[in-house]
C-alpha cells in the first residue's frame, strides 16, 4: 500500500492520480486533470475500463448514453470497441444490446475499498448473515414438518397392514368353519337315501308295495281270460 504521507509531499499529484485509479473514475480524473499528471491513451482506456466496473457495481444494464457521458467518448463505435477490449481483458463479462442501446453486465472485477466504506460493507454482510439464518431456520422447520409427516404416514401404513393381516386371518378361520359345517360323509348320505325315514315314509313304502302286488294280480286275470 502507498503511504498517506505522499499526499502532503511534492508527489501529491501522483498520489492523487493513484487514488483515482484505485477508487475513482475517468470523470473524477477529468474534474482534476489540470492538477494531475497527463495520461497516455492506454492509461485513459485503463481508467475507462475501471469506470465501467464502478458503474456495473450499481446497475447491471448500463445505457449507452450514460457510458458515453462518463467515459467521454465521441460515438457508439468507440464505446463498443472499448467494451470489447474490457471483455477480452476479463475486466467484465456481458453483452452489447445494440437494439436497446445498452450494456448488459453479467460479471465484473472488484475494485479497491476505501476505509470509510468498511462500515457499510460490514453492515451489508451482517444483514446477509441474518438473512441466511432466517432461510436456514425456514429450511429446518420444513424438514421437521416433512419428517413428522413421514412418521405419521409410516404409522398409518403399519396400522393398515395390521388390520389387513387380521382380516385375512378372520376370513380364513370363517371359511374353514363354514366348510367343516357343510361337508358330509358320502357313505352316511347314501344310507339316508336308502333307508326310509320313520313315520309317513314307511306308510308310503307299504302303499307302493300293495299297489305293485295289485298290478301283478290284474295281469294274471287278463292272461287267463285270453
Amino acid at each position: 500500500p502507498v503511504s498517506p504521507q505522499l499526499a502532503d509531499s511534492e508527489f501529491s499529484p501522483v498520489f492523487r492520480l493513484l487514488t483515482i485509479f484505485a477508487y475513482g473514475t475517468y470523470a473524477d480524473y477529468l474534474a482534476e486533470a489540470a492538477n494531475l499528471p497527463p495520461l497516455t491513451e492506454a492509461q485513459k482506456n485503463k481508467l475507462r475500463h475501471l469506470s465501467v466496473v464502478t458503474l456495473a457495481a450499481k446497475i447491471k444494464c448500463i445505457p449507452y448514453s450514460v457510458l458515453l457521458e462518463q467515459l467521454q467518448l465521441k460515438n457508439v463505435r468507440q464505446l463498443e470497441d472499448l467494451v470489447i477490449e474490457a471483455v477480452y481483458a476479463d475486466v467484465l463479462r456481458g453483452s452489447l444490446d445494440q437494439r436497446n442501446q445498452r450494456l448488459e453486465v453479467d460479471y465484473s472485477i472488484g475494485r479497491d475499498i476505501r476505509r470509510e466504506e468498511l462500515s457499510t460493507i460490514t453492515r451489508t454482510l451482517q444483514e446477509w448473515c441474518q438473512g441466511c439464518e432466517v432461510v436456514l431456520s425456514g429450511i429446518e422447520e420444513q424438514v421437521s414438518r416433512a419428517n413428522q409427516h413421514k412418521e405419521q404416514q409410516l404409522a398409518l401404513k403399519q396400522q393398515i397392514e395390521s388390520e389387513v393381516a387380521n382380516l385375512k386371518k378372520t376370513i380364513k378361520v370363517t371359511t374353514a368353519a363354514a366348510a367343516a359345517a357343510t361337508s358330509q360323509d358320502p357313505e352316511q348320505h347314501l344310507t339316508e337315501l336308502r333307508e326310509p325315514a320313520p313315520g309317513t315314509n314307511q306308510r308310503q313304502a307299504s302303499k307302493k308295495t300293495s299297489k305293485a302286488k295289485g298290478l301283478r294280480g290284474s295281469t294274471k286275470i287278463w292272461s287267463k281270460s285270453n
